[in-house]
């Protein structure tokens, strides 16, 4: 059964993930760049276009030096078996895509909020490699231990005006299973 989901999931998404160069939940906040806007796509939706030739996925290793946590339910949503029935379930929210003040923001807002049962996660935009993604601490101390605070990075990066076509975002559970999905630009705008 394994096999059969995972040549769906290898025909569904094109491109390759690289492996994790780092582990999750470190406090410094990534830079990127910002890519350089595809050659004059058919539509937003080109990448995925079914008329496309597809390109061989293969699933990254989970990062070195990860050990899976502990998932007796806590009640808090802070482990991979309470937060991933609710991502898979929201799979389509994961990021966002928003045109604000003359800028590509794309958003991970959704992902930080349940971001307690993750150990990692990256993010390629179009065709640029995977590249990690710290994420905020989770606050245990707090009666919300998924809350973004003020002090927190911002859950955003930003891009040049209409130059964000495809996400890829890359996630590992704290039981160090790991999920893919990729976006289009159409299917995650926001006005």
């Amino acid at each position: 059964m394994f096999d059969f989901l995972f040549a769906v999931i290898a025909i569904s998404f094109g491109g390759s993930a690289a492996p994790f160069d780092g582990v999750g939940r470190p406090d410094a906040p990534m830079t990127v760049q910002a890519p350089a806007r595809p050659a004059a796509p058919a539509s937003p939706a080109a990448p995925f276009a079914p008329a496309e030739p597809r390109r061989a996925f293969h699933m990254a290793a989970v990062p070195p030096g990860l050990v899976a946590e502990d998932q007796t339910p806590t009640g808090r949503f802070t482990t991979a078996a309470e937060v991933k029935p609710i991502l898979n379930a929201t799979r389509g929210n994961w990021i966002a895509v928003r045109e604000y003040d003359g800028q590509d923001l794309v958003y991970v807002t959704h992902l930080w909020s349940w971001r307690c049962g993750l150990v990692a996660m990256a993010i390629a935009v179009n065709d640029a490699p995977m590249q990690d993604w710290p994420m905020p601490p989770c606050h245990e101390a707090l009666p919300s231990p998924n809350a973004i605070l003020d002090d927190d990075p911002q859950p955003y990066l930003t891009f040049g005006l209409g130059s964000v076509q495809t996400v890829r975002v890359q996630l590992v559970y704290d039981d160090l299973s790991m999920e893919l999905e990729a976006f289009s630009r159409g299917d995650v705008l926001i006005p």
